[in-house]
């Protein structure tokens, strides 16, 4: 008899049961600070933080196709954000659209990046908690009004499936 993995087993092998949060930021202080600041209010997954691109990377790769939201550093030692983003587009359709941007001092080009790559959060460090909660919570709002709407209309998700 094969029994079922455990909640801790189903993450240990990218497998969550919730719409998780990926924290990329090259200075592991900060990574860890905005890592305890979204697990303080945020329920709907698990939070994990990164200081090194190539291991964030690495835990989108193993992970199964899906949806995710990317709070991830504009400038990173060697890559930028936006290549980190564009790299796991395969495996999160929507990754670009799911993130939210950070950086030590925004510009007119960062702007411009942002919106050039479907990004609509950019966030300047020091990061205020509640413009953080509110970004992360609008992006899961958006996941959770979707399932709603497919539970109550059959014929909602009749449709989303053909595609």
């Amino acid at each position: 008899m094969k029994i079922a993995p455990t909640p801790r087993e189903r993450r240990a092998a990218g497998r969550s049961e919730g719409l998780d949060v990926l924290v990329l930021d090259d200075d592991p202080g900060i990574a860890a600070v905005l890592q305890e600041m979204i697990a303080g209010f945020y329920t709907w997954g698990e939070v994990f933080a990164f200081s090194r691109p190539e291991e964030a990377l690495a835990w989108c790769r193993g992970r199964e196709a899906g949806v995710a939201i990317f709070v991830v550093d504009v400038f990173l030692n060697g890559t930028s954000g936006f290549f980190f983003l564009d790299s796991i587009e395969e495996r999160f359709p929507a990754a670009h659209e799911d993130a939210i941007m950070i950086c030590g001092r925004a510009s007119e080009d960062v702007v411009d990046m942002c919106l050039a790559s479907d990004v609509t959060y950019l966030l300047e460090k020091p990061v205020k908690p509640y413009a953080l909660q509110l970004a992360v919570r609008t992006i899961t709002s958006k996941y959770v009004k979707f399932a709603k709407r497919l539970l109550a209309d059959p014929a909602f998700a009749r449709s989303v499936a053909r595609l």
